[in-house]
């Protein structure tokens, strides 16, 4: 994959998806059209043959007739049900590839999935990173279904994984699932039809995992199945004139006592099944997605037989669980429900046989979402992989603190300009001077970003990558609260004092991002508190970037056994007008550019 296009072949696949989800779906259109206009004939027909029987225009076989056509009307409806959910399908497949398509032109800034209710007021880096937000990675990643998936793939953007060994075997497990664009996207699409926004599995987790609600009624599950077959053959006995006809009620009122009796209970253990299942029955497709699924990827491999708790599958366990749901849920129709219940007793048949579903069969449920939401979050940073063949494969480990990319560009641009940046070991920094606009923070996010990513498990932006398990510290969008009462000089210390404690807790494991230090203040005491400030983290064996209009920052890399590098962007004037090339060059920047730009924003000062 790597050797080819790195847009044209995810672009050409995308096209073909699409254009064959399309012919699915008009297929299927005018096969549920069909299917529709004949079930509406079949009961009109067997309607029309019931009528005639009753009304003498056809002989007594004509009820057998018409029964024989409603049972080719349930054909056709279950039929008819089928060809709609094929619809369902083929419209989220379709959904999946245009979205692909439009990522890779640069339009998922529209896609609604943000993350904001992952960011965090204070993050070490989240906020200053665009890891969630609107343009965030977040954004850009995000396609999986559930609650829980979400959250595991924000928590891997937000809190990475400190073991080499796990980060290694996430990047094997996504190089297996990127070529599987087909299981990818049946996993995604048989979710996504069973609610209409992202499925939250913990209240069924919870349903399941309480204990029984109804084991105290026991005596009235045997008489469940006593009761209606004695009033039967009591009723029978009256038929056969050996019994009196008051008798049958005898039993009927038992039943009706046993029906009062046990109302309240049963109503309770319904409430909350209803509201802990959440249409979780359907999800029996998902898990079929799944058990269909080979693996050969030893991660891949543990998240399958997690759903193997010995027994029968997952999804045939969720497919007795709908069906005995579906028995129960007659509760629902109020109509006739009261009837059969009195007759049958059959609340507690269903709602009995639904709580040994739960004991028997529904151990591990919490494993089975668990490894449905690590498969979700693999899913979509598997899709990050296939959509970029070009990124490189970093390679991490837990040494001391350590960078280097050859050809790094920042992730989340269309068009990145790449360079070359090294950070050797622990105290180590590179100090970016430049002009307004030279892409001085832009490259540090670049270096935060990709960190991220890499330690997250994916690939990243640029031809080669190294890093050491981390701890990213950055300081740039800092931000004054009137509400607070804090001024920006003061949220910009208490940035800086976090970054220092963090860096402090760490020894020789974090990367620090630092833009502009301590704007807000008067000049003498900024150049005094920055350079200190500087040998303070630099102390902790923290290594990193600062980027600063300060020149006198500069005359760090003079100091003896401080070990940072100057380099810089320019900015450059072509045709009259101001460019910027985005190259990173090693030195101090020579020239500025504040007051041109503020001359062709209109303000003209001498």
């Amino acid at each position: 994959m790597s050797n080819l296009n790195p847009v044209s072949s995810a672009e050409t696949t995308y096209l073909e998806r699409v254009a064959a989800a399309k012919a699915s779906l008009a297929r299927l259109d005018a096969r549920g059209g069909r299917l529709a206009n004949l079930r509406l004939a079949t009961f009109l027909l067997a309607v029309g043959l019931a009528l005639a029987t009753l009304f003498g225009k056809l002989p007594g076989g004509g009820f057998l007739a018409a029964l024989a056509v409603m049972a080719g009307y349930t054909a056709l409806a279950v039929r008819h049900a089928k060809v709609l959910r094929e619809e369902r399908t083929a419209k989220t497949v379709l959904l999946l590839n245009q979205r692909g398509l439009q990522r890779l032109a640069g339009k998922w800034r529209d896609f609604p999935s943000q993350g904001e209710r992952y960011r965090v007021d204070g993050h070490l880096y989240a906020g200053d990173l665009d890891v969630f937000g609107h343009g965030s990675l977040f954004q850009r990643l995000d396609e999986t279904s559930t609650e829980a998936g979400e959250k595991l793939l924000a928590g891997w953007l937000s809190a990475p994984t400190k073991i080499a060994v796990e980060i290694s075997g996430r990047q094997a497990a996504l190089k297996e699932l990127a070529a599987q664009i087909d299981f990818r996207q049946r996993l995604v699409s048989e979710t996504r039809q069973v609610v209409a926004q992202k499925a939250d599995p913990s209240r069924f987790i919870r349903w399941v995992e309480n204990g029984s609600s109804i084991a105290s009624l026991k005596w009235a599950f045997v008489l469940a199945h006593l009761l209606p077959v004695v009033t039967f053959g009591l009723w029978l006995g009256v038929q056969l004139r050996v019994l009196l006809d008051w008798v049958p009620y005898v039993g009927l009122g038992l039943q009706i006592a046993v029906v009062v009796i046990t109302s309240r209970r049963l109503a309770e253990m319904y409430g909350q099944l209803t509201m802990g299942e959440l249409g979780f029955v359907q999800f029996e497709h998902t898990f079929e997605a799944i058990d269909a699924q080979q693996f050969s990827d030893p991660l891949l491999c543990r998240l399958k037989s997690g759903l193997s708790t010995g027994g029968p599958p997952v999804s045939q366990r969720l497919k007795h669980f709908e069906r005995l749901h579906g028995f129960a849920s007659l509760r629902s129709a109020k109509e006739i429900h009261w009837i059969i219940n009195a007759l049958l007793l059959w609340d507690l048949h269903f709602l009995f046989r639904i709580e040994r579903w739960r004991s028997e069969l529904g151990t591990g449920v919490r494993g089975w979402f668990e490894s449905l939401a690590q498969l979700e979050a693999l899913s979509s940073m598997a899709t990050w992989v296939y959509e970029n063949p070009a990124y490189a494969w970093p390679q991490v480990d837990e040494g001391p603190v350590h960078f280097q990319a050859v050809q790094l560009g920042h992730p989340l641009l269309d068009n990145p300009v790449r360079n070359d940046l090294a950070l050797d070991g622990p105290g180590t920094a590179v100090v970016i001077t430049g002009s307004n606009m030279s892409g001085k923070t832009t490259l540090m996010r670049a270096m935060g970003l990709n960190t991220v990513i890499a330690l997250a498990g994916m690939p990243v932006c640029a031809r080669s990558f190294q890093v050491s398990v981390v701890q990213v510290l950055t300081s740039m969008r800092v931000k004054d609260s009137l509400e607070r009462g804090v001024s920006y000089f003061y949220a910009a210390v208490q940035r800086i004092k976090a970054v220092l404690d963090v860096a402090k807790a760490n020894p020789n494991q974090t990367l620090f991002l630092l833009d502009e230090l301590l704007m807000g203040t008067n000049t003498r005491e900024r150049q005094i508190a920055s350079r200190e400030l500087m040998r303070m983290l630099l102390s902790t064996g923290a290594s990193g970037a600062l980027t600063t209009h300060d020149l006198s920052l500069t005359e760090l890399a003079s100091y003896p056994g401080v070990k940072v590098r100057n380099v810089h962007f320019r900015d450059l004037e072509k045709d009259g007008e101001m460019t910027f090339d985005y190259v990173l060059r090693d030195g101090v920047v020579e020239t500025t550019n504040a007051l041109e730009v503020l001359r062709r924003a209109g303000v003209d000062i001498p």
